[in-house]
């Protein structure tokens, strides 16, 4: 992995980048899954780059230590491997409150922004399980730099908080496209459309669908839950939005 320190509120954040071949192109904030920055997204970040983005994973527990100590030691599609790290993993997830996300997201934005390479225009950002709220609510804080956004997998995008992420609709201004997994209780078919109601009450472009028999981590090929299908229709979806929109 080709890591490099981004400057946050109170120390800095280890992040992967990935170029295109010409070295340059518009740029891509990537929000990793609980599971971490990890060579499966450094892969996923490379695929992006080679359709001509400057693409960028941070590690966005890095209050809780560096991309080593977040990401599995052990093959997590192995029987019990997955949910052994998630029990360590989640509370994490937890400690990761809006109030400290979105001042991470504002540095990550700057930093992404400012990267040799990344040429001026609009920017993309996508997220995986809780990084799909992180791209929600980046879309939403800096609605001025980000035309495209894709969540995928994405677990609690709604909920009864003030703060729920599907309210930063208010201010987005980008392009989005969802891929739910199907039988998700993180996500289940009454906040799936929820959140397609409030999207669409702001008069944004949206798709927002479910993948069927598609795994919550379905886009994840070092786990158990990954999907072949649902992985290669997310690449194919999300390409093709930021074709639209980034160009």
């Amino acid at each position: 992995m080709d890591l490099v320190d981004i400057p946050v509120p109170g120390g800095t954040a280890q992040a992967h980048v990935s170029r295109p071949a010409g070295g340059s192109g518009p740029g891509v904030l990537f929000f990793m899954d609980a599971i971490g920055v990890r060579p499966q997204i450094a892969d996923m970040c490379d695929r992006i780059a080679s359709w001509g983005y400057v693409v960028v994973a941070p590690n966005v527990f890095h209050r809780e230590g560096d991309v080593d100590a977040m990401r599995p030691h052990t093959d997590l599609t192995e029987d019990g491997a997955r949910e052994a790290f998630f029990a360590d993993a989640m509370p994490r997830v937890g400690r990761l409150t809006s109030d400290l996300a979105l001042p991470d997201i504002a540095a990550y934005t700057r930093f992404l922004r400012d990267l040799d390479g990344v040429t001026d225009g609009p920017m993309g950002t996508t997220g995986y399980c809780m990084g799909a709220r992180l791209a929600l609510r980046a879309a939403g804080a800096h609605s001025e730099e980000y035309a495209a956004c894709g969540g995928f997998h994405g677990g609690g995008l709604v909920t009864d908080e003030p703060d729920s992420p599907h309210l930063a609709a208010e201010h987005v201004r980008a392009e989005l496209v969802f891929g739910h997994a199907d039988h998700d209780r993180s996500m289940p078919p009454a906040a799936v459309a929820t959140l397609g109601a409030t999207l669409a009450s702001y008069d944004l472009t949206v798709r927002n669908e479910v993948y069927p028999d598609a795994p919550h981590g379905y886009t994840m090929a070092d786990t158990a839950m990954y999907q072949e299908a649902g992985a290669e229709r997310h690449y194919a979806e999300l390409e093709a939005l930021f074709a639209r929109t980034l160009s």
